[in-house]
C-alpha cells in the first residue's frame, strides 16, 4: 500500500502536483492504481481539499490520471511523453518553474550544441541559415518569430544526432513554449535572439564546438536575464507576489 507522507505547509497546487509526480517516478503509484477518495487523500497529505481538488484537476490536463465521475481518480498509463505535455498550469503557478527550465536547457542544449558543431550537414547549416533569414524578417510578427525560433533549435538539436538527448530535448521543448512566450514580446528581446542565434550558426558553421557551445550559453543567460527582469516587472505591479 502506498504511503502518503504529509507535505510541509505552505502546501500550494503545484507542490501537490510534484509530490504524486515524484511517487509515479518512483513506481509507488502505477497504471490503474485508484487514488484515495478526496477527503481522505486531502488528510493523508495534510492539504487542503481545495489545493488538492486544483492538482488534480492540473494532473487531469497533464493525462496523467483520469477523474471518472462517481468512480474515482485514476493513475492513466505513463509513457515519458505525458509527464511533460500541457504544464502550462504549473509555470502559471510558480516563477521558479521558468527559471527551473532554463537551468535543464543550459544543461542539455550547450551539449548539442557542441554536438551539432561536429556532426551537422550541410543542408542543416542551410536550414539554419533559412531560419535566420525569417528570423530578422518577422521581428514584427510574434507568432511567426516564435516559430521560427522553435525550428532553429530543433534544427540544432536534430543537427546532434544524439537520440536519447534529443527526447529530453523535445519534451524540454513543450515545456519552453510556455517561457517563450512571456518573453517573446519583451522590448528588444527579438533583436537580441536574432544577434545570438547569428552567432551560434556561424559556430555551427566553422564546426567549432566549444565557440558554438559557448554562443548557446550566452544566449540563454540573455534570456534568463530578460526573463528575471520580466517577473521583476510584473512583482512591482503586484506587490504582494513573492519573488524566489
Amino acid at each position: 500500500m502506498t504511503t502518503f507522507e504529509a507535505l510541509p505547509k505552505p502546501n500550494r497546487p503545484e507542490e501537490i502536483v510534484r509530490k504524486l509526480l515524484k511517487l509515479i517516478s518512483e513506481k509507488k503509484l502505477r497504471p490503474g492504481a485508484k487514488l484515495p477518495p478526496e477527503r481522505e487523500l486531502a488528510a493523508l497529505l495534510h492539504v487542503s481539499r481545495p489545493s488538492l481538488r486544483e492538482a488534480l484537476r492540473a494532473l487531469s490536463i497533464m493525462k496523467v490520471v483520469e477523474i471518472r465521475q462517481g468512480a474515482g481518480t485514476y493513475i492513466t498509463r505513463l509513457e515519458p511523453e505525458l509527464l511533460v505535455e500541457h504544464l502550462d498550469f504549473v509555470f502559471a503557478l510558480s516563477d521558479t518553474s521558468y527559471l527551473d527550465l532554463l537551468e535543464s536547457r543550459k544543461i542539455v542544449e550547450v551539449g548539442l550544441c557542441g554536438l551539432a558543431a561536429q556532426r551537422i550537414t550541410g543542408e542543416e547549416l542551410a536550414r539554419l541559415d533559412a531560419c535566420l533569414k525569417r528570423s530578422s524578417e518577422s521581428i514584427g510578427d510574434s507568432t511567426l518569430f516564435f516559430q521560427t525560433d522553435l525550428e532553429l533549435h530543433e534544427c540544432i538539436a536534430e543537427a546532434a544526432g544524439n537520440i536519447t538527448l534529443g527526447h529530453f530535448m523535445a519534451g524540454i521543448r513543450r515545456l519552453g513554449q510556455a517561457s517563450r512566450q512571456r518573453t517573446t514580446d519583451l522590448p528588444g528581446i527579438k533583436e537580441q535572439v536574432v544577434a545570438d542565434h547569428r552567432a551560434i550558426v556561424s559556430a555551427l558553421h566553422a564546426h567549432d564546438a566549444e565557440a558554438a557551445q559557448q554562443a548557446m550559453l550566452h544566449h540563454l543567460h540573455n534570456v534568463e536575464r530578460r526573463l528575471r527582469d520580466s517577473i521583476k516587472e510584473e512583482h512591482v505591479t503586484t506587490p504582494d507576489a513573492e519573488i524566489q
